[in-house]
């Protein structure tokens, strides 16, 4: 019987050779990390994507855009994009039906221009009112911008305040909400007024956002109770809530022709409210808005500069905050995969 420490001889012939690994060449090539953000602007609100490059630190890409004698669009990027994190700053600001269309074959010309992926920055959504069906025989045209937008192949939607929260939902690619409701409420807590403020909600559809708007600013809630009885005329016929000696904040996602706003000022102060202050995040301000704020009893109106606001026509009671800080931090977390909604502390959905 052979010992176990005895080494088996092999016969001449049947030797094992030692084997090493077979080195081969690899399936990929590794790079370190190249990631490119690089921010291009529409024609609509140029100085805001300059405020927003500046908060990055960077500068706005070199784009060319042009409009044909016939009407038609041409845009060129004048600078290679290839690979890069795209983000392209458009807002709805008139006229909307160009500047969307202007959009799109910059989506359009960044896609067939092989960026890595392309995000659309709108602080304000075109069509965001019209997202459903009122009426027999109307289009869902806010559902058809974000069929178009994906369509010409955004991969992702940045915007601000919706009119409603289930415009999100017309989308397949992800959107970023972002909200200036804690930017405005800061802006009454640094007022330090010395009457006691009251949040109102222009109508029952927005009590959920005035009654968080309430608790930022510390007040009690007020909703009014109104008619429509033609597009963008209002009728405010009561008031829930106590209002009477308070500073009323109407606050609302837009102003446009300011009707809304102004026949709930006169109403309030009518009721017995000491001030009457107005804050939305876009100031559309169509005619007759600015006369209307001018002849109305609102001491002061607060907006962003989501849309632009020409200067020289802004009404002295008009004040303008810039949301430039907002859309900055917002993209660089897009950029670097970090949460969004932490900017907000998770309240960027108020619907």
């Amino acid at each position: 019987m052979e010992s176990a420490t005895t080494e088996l001889t092999r016969l001449p012939g049947l030797e094992v050779a030692e084997t090493k690994p077979e080195l081969k060449p690899e399936h990929w090539i590794e790079r370190g990390p190249s990631k490119r953000l690089m921010l291009f602007s529409g024609r609509s609100h140029p100085e805001l994507a300059q405020r927003i490059a500046e908060k990055l630190g960077i500068q706005v890409g070199d784009v060319s855009l042009r409009t044909f004698a016939s009407g038609e669009t041409y845009c060129r990027y004048e600078e290679s994009i290839r690979g890069a994190d795209l983000f392209i700053v458009q807002t709805s600001s008139p006229p909307v039906d160009q500047h969307l269309m202007e959009l799109l074959i910059m989506i359009d010309a960044a896609k067939l221009a092989s960026a890595k992926r392309i995000t659309a920055v709108v602080p304000l959504y075109p069509y965001s009112r019209q997202d459903k069906k009122s009426r027999p025989r109307e289009p869902i045209t806010a559902k058809l911008v974000a069929e178009m937008i994906q369509s010409a192949g955004a991969d992702r939607v940045l915007t601000m305040d919706l009119h409603a929260g289930q415009v999100q939902g017309f989308f397949e690619v992800p959107v970023d909400h972002m909200t200036a409701l804690p930017m405005l409420a800061q802006y009454f807590r640094d007022l330090g007024l010395p009457e006691e403020l009251v949040a109102v909600a222009p109508d029952t559809g927005r009590t959920r956002l005035a009654s968080k708007f309430a608790e930022m600013i510390g007040g009690d809630l007020a909703v009014l109770q109104k008619d429509r009885p033609a597009h963008n005329v209002a009728k405010v016929t009561n008031v829930i809530g106590d209002i009477d000696g308070k500073c009323a904040v109407m606050t609302d996602d837009m102003v446009d022709t300011a009707g809304t706003l102004v026949a709930g000022a006169d109403f309030l102060k009518e009721r017995g409210a000491k001030k009457v202050y107005a804050c939305a995040t876009h100031g559309i301000f169509s005619p007759p808005a600015i006369e209307r704020i001018d002849e109305s009893s609102l001491d002061s109106v607060i907006v962003t500069d989501t849309v632009p606001i020409d200067p020289l026509t802004k009404p002295e009671r008009v004040t303008v905050l810039t949301v430039a800080d907002i859309l900055a931090e917002t993209i660089h977390n897009v950029f670097a995969d970090d949460s969004v909604s932490a900017i907000f502390g998770d309240m960027n959905a108020l619907f």
